[in-house]
């Protein structure tokens, strides 16, 4: 394992001094009286709470670099030299850009996607919302899900409320609804998340009925943190605000030592949670039962990196409900706002709930009942990783969810398009060397001006850096699968993957190299050739 030095890093802005580090701590071997900074002890010691977070909040997106035992890098793909599933056998025919990666999920009411991955939960935090229109429409414009996450009525500045405490109109998630669907065509969707402030606010009523939203999402947590949802406010006019909705804000805006720090300078901001869910199968069916008398065609689950017993509560209670999508998002996820020693060191690694899920999905598979579509989260940014979870967790991984992957596209695209202004000194040699034009520097430019014609100038540059990557998986993904012989999502499976190391095998259940296949090339160098007609076949 890399080195882990818990007392510095760069999302808290904090270094240590000492060449060497105490592993377990963190702590500098060597600390002096007198040292001028800057590990997070040194700096915690003056500004305290706010070392329990990355910064600055609203401009970066964090996610922890600890290195776990075994990680998605410890499976590699197979790649085949024989054999076409869903494809005629025939080179001419069987290419990879023949190979179609649209996934489906749901029960009733499908939804498809172009690409089998859709975006993390873009809620309340600030990051979400001043990019948004960049988020929207690159993912309407992919084809591929998007996920409104919690709070977004709660914080807005012009929330109204009826005489019942009730959402009566909230502008930012109706923006937010009609961004993605003024580019929706017939792939995609797009989740509404509500939390316990949200069920007590009405807004899946709201969304309903007042926006037309059809997907609702139930949230048990997340793969970054075992806690409800936060944001940072610089107001203390704000934190009363959301005070007063009904929120937990911390240090307390109301405390009158807490206002004198505000003044001072000392206290620079508040933290805004939301409060912790409680489940039993009894509450969760009636929750459900409740969204569909609502007029929800889909109701989704994204649950977090829980322990084994949580995962099967998951999974055994969408199996009874009828939920559309599981979405299981394992540690240490991606989020621009989480505390960071817990988005480190919290929940279960990615793999190894990804791993647990299949197990047992398999085993409820096994006894006849119905398994819910799944989909895996925590950490996934590429085409392999695409392949590999889809192939671990087939056949009922249906697609991936990619949180910080595809904000950045949006966050760089939308700087691209500031730079083009003239802002913060123009466009940086990284992009200038590509053209100093939106058509020059976008490759994907002029293939959507043939879609959308003269709309295209009117996209924000975020939307189609986002749909630049999705091009950049589509395709990186259509090879692989085409290595594999996989001419569709539904035909890949766990046998075109193997592990590199003997752990990785024990967690996985995907074999060690050195045994994947063996028995066959066994058959084959003791000079079987019926094995290799039947292969052939």
């Amino acid at each position: 394992m890399n080195l882990h030095q818990p007392n510095s890093n760069e999302a808290l802005q904090t270094k240590n001094r000492s060449r060497d580090v105490a592993p377990q701590s963190g702590i500098c071997s060597r600390c002096i009286d007198g040292c001028k900074g800057n590990c997070d002890l040194f700096k915690a010691t003056f500004r305290g709470r706010e070392l329990l977070y990355p910064g600055p909040f609203g401009e970066i997106t964090a996610g922890t670099d600890k290195d776990y035992p075994v990680d998605y890098s410890h499976l590699n793909i197979m790649g085949y030299a024989m054999g076409a599933e869903g494809v005629a056998t025939d080179s001419d025919i069987a290419t990879f850009p023949h190979v179609s990666t649209e996934t489906r999920y749901g029960t009733k009411k499908k939804v498809k996607m172009k690409i089998p991955m859709f975006t993390g939960a873009l809620g309340s935090t600030e990051i979400a919302r001043k990019n948004w229109e960049h988020f929207a429409v690159g993912a309407a414009i992919t084809g591929i899900s998007l996920v409104c996450g919690e709070n977004v009525c709660g914080i807005d500045p012009e929330l109204e409320l009826d005489r019942n405490g009730k959402v009566k109109k909230a502008p930012d998630m109706k923006r937010r609804i009609e961004s993605y669907r003024r580019y929706q065509d017939e792939y995609g969707d797009i989740l509404v998340q509500i939390n316990v402030e949200d069920t007590r606010l009405g807004v899946a009523e709201y969304v309903i009925d007042k926006l037309g939203v059809e997907t609702i999402e139930l949230k048990w947590g997340q793969g970054a943190k075992c806690i409800g949802g936060e944001i940072k406010v610089n107001s203390l006019e704000r934190a009363t605000e959301l005070k007063r909705r009904g929120y937990i804000v911390t240090p307390d805006p109301e405390s009158k030592a807490n206002q004198a720090a505000f003044k001072a300078g000392a206290v620079k901001e508040f933290e805004r949670h939301s409060r912790l869910g409680f489940v039993d199968q009894e509450s969760f069916m009636r929750e459900v039962e409740r969204l569909r008398k609502l007029g929800a065609k889909r109701i989704t689950l994204k649950t977090g990196a829980y322990p084994m017993r949580e995962l099967a509560m998951a999974i055994k209670w969408s199996s009874d409900a009828g939920i559309d999508l599981l979405t299981i998002d394992g540690a240490p996820g991606g989020t621009g706002m989480s505390p960071w020693r817990m988005m480190s060191e919290w929940g279960v690694p990615a793999i190894y709930l990804h791993a647990m899920a299949y197990e047992l999905c398999r085993i409820l598979d096994e006894k006849g009942a119905r398994v819910p579509d799944i989909a895996f989260a925590g950490g996934f940014s590429s085409e392999d990783h695409i392949f590999k979870a889809l192939s671990l967790g087939a056949p009922y991984c249906k697609a991936v969810c990619m949180g910080r992957a595809l904000m950045i596209p949006g966050m760089v695209g939308k700087n691209i398009e500031r730079w083009l202004k003239g802002g913060d000194g123009g466009l940086p040699s990284t992009v200038s060397k590509y053209g100093t034009t939106k058509e020059e520097i976008f490759v994907s430019y002029e293939e959507l001006k043939e879609t959308y014609v003269k709309e295209v100038d009117d996209f924000p540059l975020g939307a189609i850096g986002i749909f630049s990557v999705g091009e950049k998986l589509q395709i990186g993904l259509q090879q692989l699968m085409a290595g594999a012989r996989k001419w569709r999502v539904d035909l890949m499976s766990r046998k075109d993957l193997a592990s590199l190391t003997e752990e990785a095998a024990r967690v996985t259940g995907i074999p060690y190299i050195m045994d994947a296949y063996r028995e066959e090339a066994m058959e084959i160098i003791s000079g079987n050739s019926n094995y290799l007609k039947a292969a052939s076949a």
